[in-house]
């Protein structure tokens, strides 16, 4: 970038936050940086600058390196929930695009920073990935590079099940039952030995406890149950599916809040330029590029286009009330007011339940269609069909719920996994592919319960095959 550029970007970066700090958005201190393209790419495949090594990554570069070489896509800039927050913009931008994605930067910061879903995550993860890496390449080095990224292969298959409500490496349930054998920690006496041998002559006079169940109830947290009760890992593969959880803990709330996040950095990226003294070529050129980004996609859900108009609808409905919702307390003007705090208190799920209503589903003319012999086919545009049926995919960020309802199945150590079904079924080419990943890293056989064909189904790997068997 000539010096001139360099310092005309940083002009236009600083009447953007101006402007930015000036509409009420509150983001973390920015720090931009200019990259070419094969960095915006390598960081975009990552997902983050510093992470560990794993031929997955490799292959998502590749393919988005392909596509942005052909002209089919690009990434014009990469930002990253941290405090301070990192931005990478891409060195082929044109002063124009830079000014439309730092203003789209900013109000992602301030959706990080503000947002109920990122309260809990790590603002120093740049920092905590590096040292992770470099755990791995240390154990790559000790135990071998092909060892290490076979076991990587098995943790990553499994990296979305995890509870993100649960910030403390230990189970709530382990906490009560340490309670109820009253092992909480509590004031310490001079006669609390005196205590502890009353406490064991009850115990030893007691009838024998029932044995429990693992878990005592199903567990969202496939990583958590794997670390504390799989016998089959080593100390370092422990540390490797504690690193993955810790990171995927990480990236939970990007999952859960995609079409909030995107639809409000358009939201703002919009209306910052529109205050900015653009010349008649800089305003063609953003109304382009603003154009492409919220295209309506007619085969899938654009998040851009879909976050920006219930944004909008929603600032609308505020500011001019209807009689109904003023007898609710709602005064007319506060549309804006309104935004700010479902920025702050909503995730996709509620988002979308809340207030996608009829009208913009009729509006936007949006539809379900499916597969009927070769030909796709509109199979309804009922509003309230299509807002259920877009809730039901954010459901736990997009992922299958499953869950751990037996950790000793069948009295043998075995592996029993519930897959929720809620209309979607699994793909049974992939499960079929993941089954031994777990049984690698729990040791024993593994089973999942699912539906196929509305019939209750339960897959099991022994080591050898997978099986199916119709319950």
């Amino acid at each position: 970038m000539r010096q001139d550029e360099k310092k005309a970007l940083e002009k236009a970066i600083g009447e953007i936050t101006e402007i930015a700090s000036g509409f009420g958005l509150d983001f973390f201190p920015m720090r931009y940086e200019i990259c070419p393209a094969d960095i915006i790419y390598t960081f975009g495949a990552y997902g983050m600058p510093t992470r560990f090594s794993h031929w997955s990554f490799g292959k998502h570069f590749y393919k988005m390196k392909v596509q942005y070489d052909l002209g089919l896509s690009k990434i014009y800039e990469l930002v990253i929930n941290s405090d301070p927050c990192y931005a990478f913009l891409l060195e082929s931008n044109s002063l124009i695009q830079n000014k439309l994605i730092v203003a789209h930067v900013l109000a992602h910061s301030d959706f990080f920073k503000n947002n109920v879903r990122f309260m809990n995550t790590n603002r120093d993860m740049v920092e905590s990935m590096a040292a992770s890496a470099e755990r791995i390449r240390h154990y790559e080095i000790q135990y071998g590079k092909k060892r290490v990224e076979s076991f990587l292969d098995a943790v990553l298959s499994i990296e979305e099940h995890i509870d993100p409500s649960l910030l403390r490496p230990q189970f709530s349930w382990m906490e009560e039952e340490a309670e109820e054998e009253g092992e909480r920690p509590g004031r310490s006496t001079p006669y609390d030995d005196l205590w502890a041998l009353d406490k064991k002559n009850e115990r030893r006079a007691a009838a024998p406890k029932k044995r429990k169940k693992l878990p005592p109830r199903p567990e969202k947290d496939l990583l958590l149950f794997l670390i504390h009760y799989s016998r089959a890992l080593e100390d370092w593969q422990r540390d490797i599916v504690a690193i993955v959880r810790e990171e995927m803990l990480y990236f939970w709330p990007q999952l859960e809040t995609k079409i909030m996040n995107e639809g409000w950095a358009t939201y703002w990226h919009q209306r910052i330029l529109r205050e900015m003294d653009l010349s008649p070529d800089e305003a063609i050129e953003f109304a382009k590029l603003n154009a492409s980004v919220i295209q309506p996609s007619k085969t899938g859900l654009n998040p851009y286009h879909l976050g920006l108009k219930i944004f909008e609808e929603i600032e609308e409905r505020w500011n001019r009330p209807t009689e109904e919702m003023k007898k609710r307390g709602i005064r007319p003007g506060t549309g804006r007011e309104k935004i700010f705090e479902v920025r702050e208190l909503e995730s996709d799920q509620s988002f979308l339940r809340n207030y996608l209503t009829k009208e913009l589903i009729q509006r936007e003319d949006f539809y379900l269609f499916e597969k009927q012999d070769r030909d796709y086919k509109i199979s309804s545009k009922q509003w309230q069909e299509i807002r259920d049926h877009l809730v039901n995919l954010r459901v736990n960020g997009g992922f299958p719920y499953i869950t751990v309802t037996d950790g000793d199945y069948a009295q043998n150590g075995e592996l029993y996994l519930q897959h929720h079904y809620e209309g979607i079924e699994l793909d049974i080419k992939y499960l079929e592919k993941v089954l031994p990943y777990i049984y690698r890293l729990w040791g024993r056989p593994v089973h999942l319960e699912t539906v196929v064909d509305e019939k209750p189904v339960r897959f099991s790997y022994n080591g050898k095959s997978v099986g199916r068997d119709y319950l």
